[in-house]
């Protein structure tokens, strides 16, 4: 006999996936290390996951630009608030109950094999 869900318990699972595909793009890093050993069969999870993972390198990157004699600077800063705004978002999109990708750099995380 096959048992069916109840729209809470769809509910419930759909909260449990946008609090944890939340907390993937809000902690970065973290989030990503949380998602991977906590839902790591979770497709909307894992799908903001690598969103995140991919930010946070974009980050990175804006930091390593720094090196760059005379523009670099300046490089840095605008690459570090393009990349703030795209982790905000994240954030939203995460929340929205729909996979999103993030603008620009969104495709890599698509991309990603884990």
């Amino acid at each position: 006999m096959a048992v069916k869900k109840t729209k809470k318990e769809d509910k419930k699972k759909n909260d449990d996936q946008t609090l944890f595909a939340f907390l993937a793009t809000f902690l970065s890093i973290i989030g990503f290390v949380i998602a991977i050993v906590a839902k790591r069969q979770d497709k909307y999870v894992m799908f903001y996951a690598k969103q995140s993972l991919v930010i946070f390198i974009a980050f990175i990157i804006s930091e390593v630009v720094k090196v760059i004699p005379f523009v670099g600077k300046i490089a840095s800063g605008v690459l570090y608030v393009i990349t703030l705004i795209l982790w905000i978002f994240s954030w939203v999109y995460a929340l929205s109950g729909e996979k999103k990708e993030v603008p620009i750099i969104g495709h890599y995380g698509t991309k990603m094999r884990l």
